[in-house]
């Protein structure tokens, strides 16, 4: 078997992200980049009062087959398909950065603890950074004695057996995994980079999952992307190409200011509904912004944002929610 790459590039290999200055960093740290530059209307709490739903672990523990999707915050997600649950990037610390104690704080409170959590199955990776792969949340996962399988991005299967998790599935862009008969899940390509620490940066590949699901009697499979994090680029075009139009898009929608230095890697709203269109998706949720403090813009703003961008292109702007009965 041929062993990883060391280094990952995207697919435009003239997109190079990752290689900064740490003087840069310092000064862009310092001018305050990395922090939203005002409060949400409100204040904080406020906030995390008006976009907050309960969860209902009850309710988690019931396998489901038709698609159940619950947002964690963040870019973490549950969703609940062919009586298999499937967690991804799950990040449920206090803050994002190492042991889940320094870092990004996190301003909205995490809607359950891990502990919480239903059984869970499988656990999608998207990359190697501190909002997507929380060693403290997945520890804590296994202390309660869950034990899922894990796909990961090539160059991160290590990481995982060397911590006592697996059984891991490593992936290739356009690779897939069987989860269950019936459910695959393929590693799609974006435009992002990964590191963890200084010595490590694109050692590992990004990207994202696109899960389909042969309905019983249905023409054609369910499908659910999740692209992780990305700028844009013709990616989301070669994945509608390749593997169909999608039926429900967790769409990143956050973290894009400053732009000169956000662009490659993060989209924002106007980016996020061109990226809609390019896979041709019939449904999308917003994820990706309104938990954790780390780009310039404030936390009510992705979502006002994202309703400009969809009314300049004359697209609806809707929402349907199931009430759970108590």
């Amino acid at each position: 078997m041929t062993p990883p790459p060391r280094r990952f590039a995207n697919t435009h290999p003239a997109v190079v992200i990752g290689n900064f200055p740490w003087y840069e960093m310092v000064w862009r740290s310092l001018r305050g980049d990395f922090k939203p530059r005002s409060e949400p209307a409100g204040g904080y709490e406020a906030f995390a009062r008006q976009w907050t739903q309960p969860v209902y672990p009850a309710r988690l523990a019931q396998r489901q087959q038709a698609p159940v999707i619950t947002w964690l915050g963040h870019v973490s997600m549950l969703l609940q398909v062919a009586g298999l649950n499937v967690l991804m990037d799950p990040t449920l610390c206090d803050f994002a950065g190492p042991l889940g104690r320094f870092g990004a704080p996190r301003r909205v409170p995490a809607p359950l603890a891990p502990e919480e959590l239903p059984p869970i199955d499988v656990v999608l990776i998207s990359h190697n950074h501190y909002d997507h792969l929380c060693y403290g949340t997945l520890r804590r996962l296994r202390d309660a004695g869950q034990s899922p399988r894990f796909v990961v991005p090539l160059g991160l299967a290590d990481w995982f057996t060397q911590r006592g998790m697996g059984p891991v599935t490593a992936l290739n862009w356009w690779e897939h995994a069987d989860l269950a008969p019936g459910v695959r899940v393929v590693f799609t390509p974006s435009q992002h980079w990964s590191r963890r620490t200084p010595w490590d940066t694109n050692a590992s590949l990004w990207g994202g999952y696109l899960l389909e699901w042969a309905r019983p009697q249905a023409a054609a499979p369910w499908r659910f992307l999740f692209p992780g994090d990305t700028g844009y680029s013709d990616d989301f075009k070669a994945i509608r190409q390749r593997l169909g139009p999608v039926d429900f898009l967790a769409l990143p929608i956050g973290a894009y200011l400053p732009r000169d230095f956000m662009k490659p890697m993060h989209v924002n709203p106007e980016d996020a509904v061109q990226l809609m269109l390019d896979v041709e998706a019939r449904q999308a949720m917003g994820v990706h912004w309104g938990t954790f403090m780390l780009t310039q813009e404030a936390f009510d703003h992705p979502p006002r944002d994202l309703a400009a961008a969809l009314a300049q292109r004359g697209l609806p702007q809707g929402e349907t929610r199931a009430i759970p009965l108590m």
